[in-house]
């Protein structure tokens, strides 16, 4: 089970040998966006040797060497993320060629390094089991449920007839609000600062 991910969007690089490892790390939440990521980041650096990379979103992995030799860079850099529980990410690390070969065991050396290093420098938070949930009430309620919900996150806030939050609930704190009328949106994953 993958318990973190990255609070902020992170660039790094790094120098090995002469050649340049830019590393990104983007939080994601589906596939296409991983793509189109991975598209933009290849258009961008499209001068680059090689743009590999490695994602998490739950529990799909997937992996790419482009044009490494085989599991010298997409595996390695998945294993990082693997190690240190990380999921939603995804990590692109671009190769500037610098005129001296690695040989595989420095690939997959470097292209961890990279992975690692962007991942020791930036933010990241803990990932633990919640609910979305769509808390309806009178106005004369709200300073009580926001005074519960001080340590979730309040999504959304609506002003009718009535009140209603959309909230980010940690599993444990749902019987907090038992007296309120509520309804599940979501089971997801909640982020929380360490």
């Amino acid at each position: 089970m993958m318990n973190y991910t990255i609070r902020d969007d992170f660039i790094n690089k790094i120098e090995v040998k002469k050649s340049v490892f830019i590393t990104y790390l983007y939080k994601v939440y589906d596939i296409e966006s991983c793509n189109n990521l991975i598209s933009k980041i290849k258009e961008k650096h499209s001068d680059a040797t090689h743009c590999c990379y490695a994602y998490i979103i739950d529990n799909y992995q997937k992996a790419s060497d482009d044009g490494e030799p085989s599991n010298t860079a997409g595996i390695p850099i998945l294993e990082v993320l693997k190690k240190n529980k990380i999921n939603y990410c995804l990590a692109v690390v671009v190769r500037y060629f610098g005129g001296i070969k690695l040989g595989a065991g420095g690939l997959i050396r470097t292209y961890s390094l990279a992975a690692k290093e962007a991942l020791n420098l930036c933010n990241r938070v803990s990932l633990i089991d919640g609910y979305r949930v769509l808390i309806e009430l009178d106005y004369n309620q709200i300073d009580k449920l926001e005074y519960l919900l001080k340590e979730n996150s309040i999504v959304e806030k609506n002003f009718d007839e009535k009140l209603s939050f959309i909230v980010d609930i940690e599993e444990e704190d749902l019987n907090k609000i038992n007296s309120y009328n509520y309804s599940i949106l979501e089971k997801r994953k909640i982020e929380k600062d360490l």
